[in-house]
């Protein structure tokens, strides 16, 4: 069975193993931690030098309540709720009956079909920069919560099509196979029987998406332009002075623009390790 049982590892690569994971996850955990110790710093702790250094004088409520009212924070968080959250419901909606079609359904074309939405998936973004930001422009799209919402459904409805496809790929055909004979109509089958099944990829799936489209920030920049429609990743760059940057208030306002997705996370987190792993012990 691969892979190995960590209780079956030698004695040395288990202790290995118990060594490196936690300095593993202290340097990935790095960023998040220097940014959250300097976002309690004051800004005369940062202008004497005081980067690494513990805070000598705690200035948390003074550094959020600034990062809130010095800029539009609060419109930039709601900016992104109107964008992040259709995004992810429009993407999942289409790649669950896209995924439905191609796993249930064998019709010519199918194969390229659905490698089509594969290729899709290795495409570098940064390619698409100017025909996306053109197509926009021509549709009357460019800088509004519609053109950004729409943009990203297009962007994530392949990945999760590809993700889908092959959970419900995993499912007991007969099942279906038993509706259909039983008079059930294939809207009936989708919604009835393979929605519920598939409900821990569905959450796995929201919680990626979620964060991928909130934490966007290349096309935020492509695709707006002013504060009218720009998201929280934007936002945050606001706090940056013309001269200077206090980057307390700049750590404070990267503090809340991250706070959606670690709650997210947290309250789904059961759903989303069971997403993860549906299908895992499946012989």
């Amino acid at each position: 069975m691969f892979p190995m049982p960590i209780e079956k590892w030698k004695p040395f690569n288990r202790a290995l193993y118990r060594i490196s994971v936690p300095v593993a996850l202290l340097i990935w955990l790095l960023p998040m931690l220097t940014a959250l110790v300097t976002s309690v710093r004051s800004n005369d702790e940062l202008m004497a030098g005081n980067y690494w250094g513990w805070p000598q004088d705690f200035a948390m409520l003074e550094n959020y309540r600034e990062a809130l009212t010095a800029s539009p924070m609060l419109h930039y968080f709601w900016n992104s709720c109107l964008i992040t959250i259709p995004s992810v419901i429009g993407a999942i909606s289409l790649a669950a009956m896209a995924g439905f079609a191609l796993s249930t359904y064998q019709f010519r074309g199918n194969t390229v079909l659905f490698a089509t939405f594969v290729a899709c998936n290795f495409v570098p973004q940064q390619i698409l920069m100017i025909p996306v930001r053109d197509l926009s422009l021509s549709l009357g799209l460019f800088n509004t919560i519609t053109g950004m919402m729409l943009f990203h459904i297009a962007m994530q409805t392949g990945f999760c099509t590809l993700f889908l496809r092959n959970f419900i790929k995993q499912l007991p055909f007969e099942m279906i196979e038993a509706a259909r004979i039983e008079g059930a109509s294939e809207w009936t089958v989708f919604y009835r029987i393979v929605l519920p099944l598939i409900r821990p990829a569905l959450a796995a799936l929201a919680v990626l998406v979620f964060t991928f489209v909130w934490n966007d920030y290349f096309w935020a920049l492509v695709l707006t332009q002013g504060d009218d429609v720009a998201p929280i990743t934007v936002g945050v760059a606001a706090l940056r002075g013309q001269w200077t940057t206090a980057w307390n208030l700049v750590s404070a306002g990267s503090i809340l623009a991250a706070l959606p997705s670690v709650i997210l996370f947290f309250v789904m987190q059961k759903q989303f390790v069971a997403g993860l792993t549906f299908g895992a012990s499946k012989g």
